[in-house]
């Protein structure tokens, strides 16, 4: 049987308005009475019912995060930083796992607000129209980490994936190289197709070498980044560069490479669009474009709680400066 608010107070001869002044940390509380109503409120194992709070001050404390893998540590590490952030302004978190399937993410963000979350995070690599139109309709507010509309209408966490993508390519061009490959996610990935491949092809095509050959599709994962090696250890004309989308594909690239029996920087030089723990797993270690993942998710769910709470905010657009950290794949 469930306890109610009605049996603690009727337990502690109080009334029901006294006992949710206590469970809310309400000060205008006398210090007997809040002793005897938490003694009843242990004894009895009551737990305040969540929906109800919600239903009477029209805030369940809770935000929603969609994310796309949760088994991909980029994402993990994202969320981690959410979720430390949510834990401080006292929010819970309902997390759920999208597949980055665009049916299931539009599904997911309907089951969200059916759960009166106060608010949502929201992480995908192909965001379009409809997710525009979703996120307009929203009566609650939607941040994205680490993902990108393209109006700006959306409050956003990011780094200047452009820029980086350029300073990435431009390090592999000073160092002499004239065959840069680039290991890409899928090309309906946004962040991919109008930031990363737009800004490496744009500064090959600057330099006058950029070869269509030499680009690879993969699909974030480890299996993939081996696939494209392959592909790529076919083409004629060898790359003696990759730059890769994600470090999971980098380090099937960099495996690859070594099973074929070529040196890692010697014959081949590699970075990473990620740094992730992943980074650092692997020998030699990936340089690698930092992107502030754990910065990433804390700033938004910062960004979230204010405007949550009608806070004023400067700018919803935010973003965080990146690095590239030269690590033992790229020549010294």
């Amino acid at each position: 049987m469930n306890i109610t608010i009605y049996d603690v107070a009727r337990e502690a001869s109080v009334s029901m308005a006294t006992v949710s002044r206590v469970v809310n940390g309400n000060p205008n509380v006398k210090p007997a009475t809040r002793k005897k109503v938490n003694e009843v409120i242990e004894r009895l194992g009551y737990r305040p019912n969540a929906v109800a709070r919600g239903l009477a001050s029209k805030k369940t404390t809770t935000v929603g995060l969609i994310i796309p893998d949760i088994s991909n540590i980029f994402y993990a590490e994202l969320a981690r930083g959410i979720e430390d952030i949510a834990t401080m302004y006292k929010y819970n978190i309902i997390l759920s796992n999208s597949d980055q399937n665009e049916e299931k993410e539009m599904r997911l963000i309907q089951t969200m607000l059916g759960k009166q979350v106060d608010g949502l995070i929201f992480m995908g690599n192909h965001i379009n129209d409809e997710h525009v139109k979703e996120f307009d309709r929203s009566p609650v507010p939607i941040v994205l980490a680490g993902s990108v509309e393209q109006t700006g209408k959306a409050p956003s966490v990011t780094i200047d994936y452009k820029e980086a993508a350029r300073e990435a390519v431009q390090l592999l061009i000073d160092k002499g190289h004239t065959r840069i490959a680039y290991v890409a996610s899928p090309f309906h990935d946004v962040i991919n197709t109008s930031y990363v491949f737009a800004s490496y092809k744009e500064v090959l095509e600057e330099a006058g070498i950029y070869a269509e050959e030499l680009v690879i599709e993969g699909d974030y994962t480890y299996d993939s980044g081996l696939e494209a090696w392959q592909k790529l250890h076919d083409v004629n004309g060898r790359p003696t560069a990759v730059l890769v989308y994600n470090d999971e594909m980098a380090l099937g690239v960099v495996h690859g490479a070594q099973d074929d029996g070529l040196n890692i920087p010697n014959d081949l030089e590699v970075i990473s669009f990620d740094s992730t723990k992943l980074s650092l797993m692997v020998r030699p270690q990936l340089t690698a474009v930092v992107q502030p993942l754990y910065d990433i998710g804390a700033v938004a769910m910062r960004l979230l709680t204010k405007l949550m709470n009608k806070e004023e905010v400067d700018n919803p657009v935010v973003v965080l400066p990146h690095r590239i950290e030269k690590r033992g794949s790229t020549k010294v």
